[in-house]
């Protein structure tokens, strides 16, 4: 079987990559990837390149912290961090897993990602898209990077402004990559 996925050319696509689950600062405190591959799903991919496009034209660049998640990668946030609202329950199938998700964030000229208002996976209130009691910088970046990515092509979710998914990401299939195998 053909599999779905691509790499993220970070040259081609004009991007930066920093799989954060590739390293141990991240929400489990251990290292989860051991390819440091950037896959995503042909379709998303697709987007991504738009998105990368629009957002050279506004002098910045994105920079992806995680794409494509293997299952196994998705039971291991679970278990550290068994909360819906933030690490979508493995049963159901992340929209990683589907290859069709992307976490990210922009970059300016000088490699400095804009101010957010949190850090990637800072699992809060304060990390919903639309949270209110952040200064206006703030909120302008976050609209600046949504609508980037919804004119790519993209939707968001409520809960974190870094993560976007294609549309009808649950009709798209769970991708287990067996090439991908969980860091020892």
């Amino acid at each position: 079987m053909n599999s779905p996925l691509v790499e993220v050319d970070a040259k081609a696509l004009q991007v930066e990559v920093d799989l954060i689950y590739a390293g141990v600062d991240n929400l489990a405190g251990k290292q989860i990837y051991q390819d440091p591959r950037c896959l995503l799903h042909r379709d998303a991919e697709a987007c991504l390149r738009k998105a990368s496009r629009l957002a050279s034209q506004a002098g910045l660049t994105l920079r992806i912290f995680d794409a494509y998640r293997p299952p196994y990668a998705q039971y291991l946030l679970w278990e550290a961090l068994p909360n819906p609202e933030y690490v979508r329950d493995p049963s159901l199938g992340s929209h990683h897993s589907r290859g069709v998700a992307v976490d990210l964030t922009l970059i300016d000229a000088t490699g400095q990602a804009l101010d957010m208002g949190t850090g990637f996976d800072d699992m809060r209130e304060h990390s919903h898209q639309f949270f209110a009691d952040l200064p206006a910088d703030v909120q302008r970046n976050r609209l600046l990077l949504l609508g980037i990515m919804l004119a790519a092509g993209f939707t968001y979710i409520d809960s974190e402004w870094w993560h976007y998914e294609l549309p009808g990401a649950d009709d798209y299939p769970l991708i287990d990559d067996g090439s991908i195998r969980p860091a020892h």
